[in-house]
């Protein structure tokens, strides 16, 4: 063993001659022995490394391998060279490292005997790339064997360049290459085509030397010089809009090569599963797209071709179905005609009924990029779609519920809610929001009545309340507001589902809004839209309480509950000592939010009680201005501060009263010399209310909690930032101090797609502090439907020169576009 470990190399005749316990040594690690002879052939190490039991074993067997091996790569005079790299090369198969078997590449290649050059390059291959000096010094040895007299030589160094030739490589062998592309050998030519095609990706400006031999290979009948001759001619063509013009000239050759594919006989040579060279037909007609995008000659040129591919082609194999899916791509991104793109919808269709799950799922990927523009082609399918919903794969599921809300219109509003609040029911949570706010932006584009749509929405917060977005509450509310006709049966319906279940947050929170509002229409007992059932004050002070009580309840719903209690004060007439006595238990809360509402309500009660009715009567009817703003805020973003505490006042322009009739109301919780600001996520509120309130009861109440005076709304100036693609984002700024500044970025869609995942990143310089608040939205709706607003916080103590980059990041009919623009200067510094 010690003669082992300290690198001697015994015999086995060594061994037999020694003593017993020798003997059994030998024989227990003769494994380990024979990897250790430098004539141990490929076969028998391989067979050592996987006998070992452990990994320390097989590590140790490969560490004296390589030993072995970097003692033989000194020997000037070594005849097993070959032998020696080939075992490294598996060595380094396994993970392991073989750096430093680079230099016997190059010497091998440099070797004239073929069976080392072999070797040689595959090594150079592995172990060998364009950032390693030692790339380098092999440059000539491929520019000579280019030269070489034999066919397999070439083809070993045409290989090698293509795998691991770098830029300056290319730059000195692009003529070489060049000129074996004109040569008359077949097997070269093909190679060096492929080889082409990685010098023009390495060096996009060789492609111009390649064009002339590239437009000569289409008239080869050998397909494999074929296959890479329009390899060539696609890498050319997207990489220079001039050479893109030169070989649209070759559209006719290229349909001519593709019908003798299409009408041609079974070819045992290029046959799979009953269709001919399947891969020349895919290359040619992802050629085809190229060429026939944005152009009509070349579209009418191939449109009979793409119509005999779509209607000659076997749909039962997975090969038929790979050309099938290219000609319909080819079709939907031409300039073909309507019957043809109907032609392809067709054979998406088709693709949804089939048993593999990844022709399904590219199917809706290919559909949901059309589905704008051949809206009426894809609704035949509608009903396959949305069976995909009941898919048991979840990138399915994820598609099929993309695409089957792009499909949901004015026509079907009514069938395809039903299938998607189906799916809501059992889908899977991660797929819960997005189902959830594709519904709400349907319902809210397409709903035929606004009873249909408060009963949607409310179906879904009953359903996965939990996983919608925060501009739901405050949304629904309004759209609650704005229809006087429902009050009595919103409020019916609401006060039976919060007597239900108050896990969904969301819904509690509009329950209790609802309530603390119409609760006297909840009192009366008579609606015509639902049954009526008869509530006593004390049933809804009970509902109110459980909410208050439950330790489900967030904050933020316990802000709720507290209000709408409050409201109740002037709508009931013989609880009012409950109420207060509800009230005044939260004045001593560990939530500092549900204190400060408390102790407010108290106030009113005792002080303030003249102005109770005025201050808590039912809010207005919030109208939409001609510039879509509502009450002075826009209707399509909600309010959202992440600092609670802080209140973003409506600043409605209220007459002015004489100063007699101000109440001071500045001591209210005390003497207190600074306004107090609630924080406005609780909706209703004593404070928020306020400025909707009328001004003949207790004056200008705008006084409540800071006694300040209303100021006129003054725009800060908006400058347009970003324009592309059907998306604008714009810049405003507000001085907050002089190193504190406030930007708004606003964001709007002009396309006929839905944009999602939308998402806005900022940079500034590092002694420049930056803080981003959440977005209002991560959606923008088609046609401007909504706008998405986010605020940037920055402190600038250094006064350097401001600068912003931004990045935008969405996505749309399935692609993800990301972009980055720079802000130079900002409005109003």
């Amino acid at each position: 063993m010690d003669r082992r470990y300290l690198g001697f190399q015994p015999t086995e005749c060594e061994c037999w001659r020694g003593s017993v316990k020798q003997r059994f040594i030998f024989s227990k690690y003769k494994h380990y022995y024979r990897a250790m002879s430098p004539s141990v052939p490929l076969q028998e190490m391989i067979r050592a490394i996987r006998s070992a039991r452990t990994q320390c074993e097989e590590r140790g067997v490969i560490q004296r391998e390589c030993a072995a091996i970097r003692a033989q790569f000194r020997q000037t005079d070594n005849g097993g060279r070959s032998h020696n790299l080939a075992k490294l090369l598996y060595v380094h198969m396994l993970g392991y490292p073989a750096h430093f078997g680079q230099m016997e590449c190059v010497r091998m290649i440099a070797s004239p005997r073929y069976s080392e050059k072999r070797v040689g390059y595959l090594g150079a291959m592995m172990l060998l790339d364009e950032k390693q000096d030692a790339s380098l010094l092999i440059t000539n040895s491929i520019k000579n064997d280019l030269s070489h007299s034999n066919q397999y030589v070439q083809s070993l160094a045409l290989c090698t360049l293509a795998c691991m030739g770098s830029a300056e490589m290319c730059r000195d062998l692009a003529p070489e290459i060049d000129r074996l592309l004109r040569s008359s050998n077949s097997y070269i030519k093909k190679k060096a085509a492929l080889c082409a095609v990685h010098i023009v990706r390495k060096v996009h400006e060789l492609g111009e030397l390649f064009v002339p031999s590239a437009r000569s290979l289409l008239s080869e009948k050998n397909h494999g010089v074929l296959h890479g001759a329009v390899v060539l001619i696609t890498e050319l063509c997207e990489r220079s809009p001039e050479t893109l013009e030169r070989f649209r000239k070759t559209v006719p050759d290229l349909v001519q090569i593709m019908k003798g594919l299409v009408i041609s006989g079974y070819s045992p040579d290029h046959d799979v599963a009953g269709v001919s060279d399947p891969f020349l037909q895919v290359r040619i007609l992802r050629l085809l797209r190229i060429l026939g995008r944005n152009n009509e000659a070349a579209s009418d040129a191939m449109n009979d071709l793409l119509a005999q591919v779509a209607t000659n082609t076997d749909s039962t194999k997975t090969v038929g179905n790979a050309v099938l899916y290219e000609t319909v791509l080819t079709v939907l991104d031409i300039k073909s005609e309507s019957g043809l793109r109907v032609l392809a919808v067709n054979i998406l269709g088709r693709f949804l009924l089939n048993n593999d799950r990844n022709i399904r799922y590219i199917a809706m990927t290919s559909l949901q990029k059309i589905v704008s523009t051949d809206h009426n082609a894809v609704q035949r399918h509608r009903g396959t779609i949305v069976d995909c919903l009941k898919d048991q794969d979840a990138s399915v599921k994820r598609r099929a519920l993309e695409l089957s809300l792009a499909l949901v219109s004015a026509s079907n509003i009514r069938s395809m809610m039903k299938e998607l609040l189906i799916f809501l029911s059992s889908c899977p949570p991660e797929l819960r929001a997005q189902a959830a706010s594709g519904i709400f932006n349907a319902a809210e584009r397409y709903a035929p009545s606004k009873r249909w749509h408060i009963d949607t929405i409310l179906h879904v917060l009953t359903t996965a309340g939990g996983d919608v977005r925060d501009e739901t509450v405050p949304n629904l509310i309004q759209l609650i507001t704005n229809t006087s006709e429902l009050h009595c049966y919103t409020v019916h319906k609401l006060y039976r589902e919060l007597l239900t279940d108050i896990s969904q947050q969301p819904l509690v929170q509009v329950a209790c809004w609802c309530i603390g509002e119409y609760g006297d229409l909840l009192l009366k007992g008579e609606c015509q839209e639902t049954e009526a059932v008869q509530v006593t004050e004390d049933d809804v002070l009970d509902a109110l309480e459980i909410v208050l009580q439950s330790h489900m309840s967030t904050p933020t719903t316990r802000g709720f509950a507290l209000t709408a209690t409050m409201k109740l004060s002037t709508r009931i007439t013989d609880n009012v000592d409950r109420i207060r006595s509800i009230v005044s238990i939260y004045g001593s809360c560990i939530d500092v939010e549900l204190q400060q509402r408390a102790v407010e309500y108290n106030a009113l009660f005792k002080k303030y009680d003249h102005m109770r009715a005025a201050v808590l009567e039912r809010m207005p009817v919030i109208q939409k201005n001609s510039l879509g703003q509502t009450n002075g805020e826009l209707s399509e973003e909600p309010i959202k501060e992440s600092q609670p505490g802080k209140v973003k006042q409506e600043e409605t322009a209220l007459p002015q009263q004489p100063a007699g009739q101000v109440c001071d109301l500045l001591d209210l919780l005390g003497g207190s010399q600074e306004p107090l600001q609630p924080s406005p996520s609780v909706g209703g509120s004593a404070s928020t209310q306020l400025t909707a309130a009328p001004t003949s009861a207790g004056g200008d109440l705008l006084d409540l909690l800071g006694g300040f005076e209303p100021t006129p709304l003054v725009p800060a100036p908006t400058v347009t930032v970003y324009e592309k693609n059907g998306v604008t984002l714009t810049l405003s700024c507000e001085q907050q101090s002089e190193s504190g500044l406030t930007v708004t970025l606003t964001a709007s869609n002009s396309t006929d797609s839905d944009l999602s995942s939308f998402t806005l990143q900022a940079a500034v310089p590092k002694s420049v502090q930056l803080q981003m608040r959440a977005p209002s939205r991560d959606s923008l709706p088609a046609h401007g439907g909504a706008k998405l607003t986010q605020l940037v916080v920055l402190n600038n103590p250094n006064k350097v020169n401001l600068k912003m980059r931004i990045r935008v990041s969405y996505t749309c009919q399935g692609s993800v576009v990301q972009d980055t623009v720079q802000v130079d200067s900002f409005p109003g510094l």
